[in-house]
């Protein structure tokens, strides 16, 4: 069977194409329910019009983007390359219909409500100008100037926080959300478990009965069985659309936190942070590197601005926004730079806003488990049919054969009617059993009870197959910022003027280090500081006195330096024009401003990674506070220093200068040699408690550990050992060296690298390609900057960073750690382990009530020529099996046992050898009891008179449900013996085995005319739970048979 599933049920955990998703579907023959089987599985015809959707989208709005390009560059009369771009495009414009909208600039009349509001401009004015980047129109009204001025806000204080004006904002532009489909009720879930083509038929037959029932018998005797048939169905139903309705409300939930997005915002002066669905025309929202654009809007100000609108386009090439082009569209992606953007278009007015509308059609891709049970529920079904067919031929031959005994072969009889109807109802009843529809939604079952507790473990999971692959994780590439550390960063240690000195919290604020230092150097430290940065210092609202740092860790720990040494954050900046910025980057690993001074020359700041900015540099600044050569001598003592600090677990940062001839301007590069350096700052950022604890468990559960960072390599060395990562058998390489590397060295090497320091996205994703290609591994990354998506991408489960992490790092991850813990990324393996098993232990017993049912019934026929189990008895042995068994085994919270065993890996099979063994020993055992019963039964218990058949398949019914029982609880367990470990602490599965129990024994002492049961005496009830009860031994001795 395994290998069948792997060759026709075999899907990737992400990326999976079409065709292979269009093939397994074709091989589900035996499907009751298609509305619920594939409930959570893609919707293939629905993703390919919603993609068909989304093209033309992107390509009536990429030609808009490129006639106005084209326009702006007749403007700036560039008109041999508008000629050239006008008759690429101009066939697709007739070909679209797009026609010039609105009316002209010059007639544009606001609209008297708007007027009335205080404004001086419409939605559909500024939907206009931007989304089809129309310069000419917002030369007319202004310029992004006039925009703030007719929106009532200002590009430097935002707009006011007054809540009656806010609602008025909202009332005329419309509030930053998107249409949403409507949550489903309960009754749908109704309606569709009654699509259920055996439920159906069993409606039909339970029809036909009542009518011939109530004709041959009268009321209310003859409506006894079909009565009974149509509770069943109800019951099967209702509890079936329950568990399926509390599944859609735990999705519903973990998309709203999916969506759950903050940025930083100006609003009446002061920056914050505030989730991009309070978003109105008129704020002013501050953009970085990786930010995903909330709104549509308008370029304020800013450095170096490329956005990524392949999204909205189609286009890979990003554009550059400035000035010039101002124009920013909601859903397009911040992929360098930084800038404050005025928005003007929200929700679903943006064109990002149109396209969310087909974003979701279609579903997420199924997971590999779902996609390998559907698989084992179509070889069980088809078997199941098969045997259904042949009960029912071997039913109506025995009866045929007795009719002709009797001598009334062709007469038909209301109770032969009724005998054949039964008969029917039997095999189609064989068919509800034995094809086990609940298996693929037992998956969903698990994932999502898994994705609620995750949540509350601070994981929260985007898409529902990372959750298993987790499970089957072999290895781990992390970082070492705010994941390994705790991200609290400050400034313990400093090499400026050539002097080292150690900050402690008493000198931090103590103007003992500013006296020693040269006034020269220090006005160049604090320049550097306080302009070279990404970070910012406000003041807070309520109180003048106190002052908030915003920004990375890393700029908060200088800035919070540069504060300690009586630097004053708006006065550096007011003394200096910022002429251009070159954000950090990963590749770079530095980052680089050009001020200009008061007196008119412009100067160069340098910071980032100490060996790369030293060394650009070949001057320093000496003890005395001059500017001398940079000599081997010094040079040598600098890297010794950066070596020092970095032993000593630091991160450490270069900071350096240089003067700039006259006449720089922002189309300049800056500068990558010739620096002075100023000094090295080292920063301690902390071990997370728990995390040496987390990589040990790793490590005894078989998955590998390896530190990715773009740290000096002594630091990375450092803290490794201190989370005990790098071990004495252990490699720490650099990227650099490693990128180096050919094929068969990297075959050699990287089974043993524990450490990449100085890493680029480019070497991750090298590392994790090589993992999982060459060695089959199956690995975890986690990521937090924009150039992480590739790693983040390619691995088997990406995990963003929640905290430190872009918008761009989270849209690529499988799997956002809201806390940024190492710790919690084993959380997430151990709850990946738990539904994995969780599912096996439902599959193992689930098929063994399929085998012992199709058994039980087969065989009867065949000897008896009737079934023990009648239609009633089969249904309610149905839900305990399916709805009722996967609520109990695939919600088993997990346990530290999980974490000592091996990982499944990439090609483990699902269906063990473990399981084979407990499914056909617990089979034979609970089919050789029934067989006994049904030949000796009579005579053991010394059953006489008329109801002593009825009375025996009571007991057989009775003895067979508790088997289920007491099978459930031995598989809790596949291996360990010791299966009531813990069994308190799930009290869904206590309450699933006390319902069960319960109900039993209504069918059987309550319902018996409905469910075809007669109250049994306490001598058999005492033998029916102790036969159910010595299937637990028995399971316990199977268990230590090796296999």
């Amino acid at each position: 069977m395994e290998t069948y599933l792997q060759e026709n049920f075999e899907v990737k955990s992400k990326n999976s194409s079409e065709e292979v998703l269009q093939n397994w579907r074709k091989l589900c023959g035996i499907v009751k329910n298609p509305k619920r089987r594939f409930r959570f599985t893609a919707n293939l015809s629905k993703r390919g019009e919603a993609a068909a959707m989304r093209r033309t989208n992107q390509e009536k709005l990429r030609v808009a983007v490129l006639v106005s390009k084209a326009a702006f560059q007749f403007i700036q009369g560039e008109l041999r390359e508008f000629h050239r771009e006008m008759h690429i495009f101009i066939k697709q414009i007739s070909l679209l219909a797009i026609t010039p909208a609105g009316v002209q600039p010059s007639d544009y009349k606001v609209p008297e409500e708007i007027r009335e509001a205080g404004f001086q401009i419409c939605a559909d004015e500024l939907e206009s100008i931007v989304e089809r980047h129309d310069i000419k129109k917002l030369k007319y009204h202004g310029g992004v100037d006039g925009i703030s001025e007719k929106l009532s806000t200002s590009t430097t204080d935002g707009i006011s926080n007054d809540s009656d004006q806010l609602i008025k904002r909202q009332e005329i532009y419309g509030i930053n959300k998107f249409i949403e489909s409507e949550a489903r009720s309960f009754w749908v879930f109704v309606f569709e478990a009654l699509q259920d083509m055996t439920l159906m038929i069993l409606g039909v037959c339970a029809l036909v009965s009542l009518v011939i029932g109530i004709a041959t018998e009268g009321w209310p005797r003859g409506a006894h069985d079909g009565l009974g048939i149509v509770v069943s169905i109800l019951l099967v139903v209702f509890v079936t659309a329950t568990s399926d309705y509390r599944q859609s409300l735990q999705f519903r939930d973990l998309d709203k936190e999916k969506k759950k997005i903050a940025m930083q915002v100006t609003r009446n002066g002061y920056r914050k942070k505030m989730s991009i669905y309070d978003l109105v025309p008129g704020d002013i929202v501050h953009l970085a590197i990786g930010d995903q654009v909330p709104t549509d809007g308008l370029f304020v100000s800013g450095f170096s601005v490329l956005i990524d609108e392949s999204s909205l386009t189609g286009e890979s090439e990003p554009v550059m926004v400035n000035s010039q082009n101002p124009f920013l569209l909601s859903g397009t992606k911040v992929q360098d730079g930084s800038c404050k953007m005025l928005v003007t278009t929200v929700g679903m007015r943006t064109q990002w806003g149109k396209l969310m509308a087909t974003l979701s059609e279609g579903g997420d891709d199924e997971t590999p488990l779902q996609v390998k049970l559907n698989g084992v529920a179509t070889i069980i079904g088809k078997i199941g049919l098969f045997f259904a067919v042949l009960t029912f031929v071997v039913l109506m031959k025995g009866l045929m054969a007795r009719r002709r005994h009797e001598g009334r072969f062709w007469t038909v009889s209301g109770d032969d009617a009724m005998e054949m109807l039964e008969f029917f109802a039997v095999a189609v009843t064989i068919v509800v059993v034995a094809v086990p529809e609940g298996l693929p939604l037992a998956v969903t079952l698990s994932l999502a009870f898994a994705m609620k507790k995750m949540m509350n473990d601070k994981a929260l999971v985007r898409h529902l197959a990372a959750c298993e692959t987790m499970g089957s994780a072999t290895s781990i590439c992390s970082d070492k910022t705010g994941t390994l550390t705790t991200n609290r960063m400050t400034v313990v240690k400093t090499c400026i003027c050539m002097n080292i000195k150690e900050l402690t919290n008493e000198e931090k604020d103590s103007s003992s280090f500013r006296s020693e230092l040269p006034d020269f150097a220090m006005k160049l430290l604090l320049e550097s500081i306080f302009n070279n940065t990404g970070g910012e210092v406000v003041t807070k609202r309520k109180s003048k006195r106190k002052r908030e740092i915003l920004g990375t860790p890393t700029e908060a720990a200088i800035l919070e330096y540069g504060l300690s040494q009586g630097g004053d954050f708006q006065k550096e900046r007011k003394a200096c024009k910022i002429v251009k910025v070159e954000p950090f980057n990963s590749e770079k690993k530095r980052m680089g401003v050009v001020v200009e001074l008061p007196e008119g020359n412009f100067r160069a700041h340098c910071k980032g990674a100490s060996e790369i900015v030293l060394a650009a540099c070949d001057k320093v600044i000496n003890s005395n506070g001059e500017v001398v050569p940079l000599d081997a001598e010094k040079s040598d003592y600098l890297k010794e220093t950066i070596h020092s600090f970095a032993c000593e677990a630091l991160r450490t940062l270069c900071l350096a200068y240089v003067e700039l001839e006259n006449g720089f301007s922002a189309e300049d590069p800056i500068p990558i040699s010739g620096y002075t350096c100023i000094g090295i700052i080292g920063i301690k950022d902390p071990v997370r408690p728990g995390v040496r604890e987390s990589v040990a468990i790793c490590r005894s559960a078989g998955i590998r550990v390896r530190m990715v960072t773009g740290d000096n390599i002594n630091t990375a060395k450092a803290i490794a050992k201190e989370c005990g990562i790098l071990t004495d058998d252990g490699i720490a390489i650099e990227g650099p060296d490693f990128r180096e590397k050919t094929q068969e060295e990297m075959f050699e090497l990287i089974p043993k690298i524990q450490v990449m320091a100085r890493s680029s996205p480019l070497d991750k994703h090298t590392l994790v390609k090589q993992l999982r290609t060459t060695f089959g591994e199956v690995v975890a990354v986690t990521g937090d900057g924009t150039n992480d998506a590739p790693a983040l991408h390619e691995a088997d489960i990406g995990l963003a960073m929640g905290i430190a992490g872009t918008e761009v790092a989270k849209e690529s991850a499988d799997v956002i750690i809201l806390d940024d813990n190492f710790s919690t990324i084993v959380t997430v393996a151990k709850w990946g382990r738990s539904v994995y098993i969780n599912i096996q232990k439902f599959v193992q017993f689930q098929l063994t009530v399929n085998v012992v049912a199709l058994l039980v019934n087969f065989s009867s026929a065949c000897t008896t020529g009737s079934a023990p189990l009648t239609a009633v008895q089969l249904l309610w042995v149905n839900m305990i099996m399916d709805t009722l068994g996967a609520l109990a085994l695939a919600t088993e919270p997990p346990n530290d046992e999980l974490m000592k065993r091996s990982p499944v890996g990439r090609r483990g099979s699902f269906i063990s050898n473990v399981m084979w063994r407990n499914i056909l020993g617990q089979s034979l055992y609970q089919v050789l009891v029934i067989w006994i019963l049904q030949a000796e039964g009579k005579w053991i218990f010394g059953m006489k008179g008329p109801d002593s058949d009825i009375l025996l398949n009571t007991l057989i019914f009775n003895t067979f449900v508790f088997c289920q029982v007491f099978n459930e609880i031995s598989s809790r367990e596949m291996e360990e013996i010791d299966v009531f470990k813990g069994i308190l602490d799930n009290h869904v599965f206590v309450a699933v085995i006390s319902v069960t129990v319960l109900f039993q024994i209504i069918i059987v002492e309550y319902l018996g005319t409905y469910a075809n049961t007669t109250p049994l005496a306490p001598i058999y009830w005492l033998f029916s739970v102790s036969i159910g009860y010595l299937g637990m031994p028995i399971a316990a001795h199977l268990k230590k048979i090796p296999v």
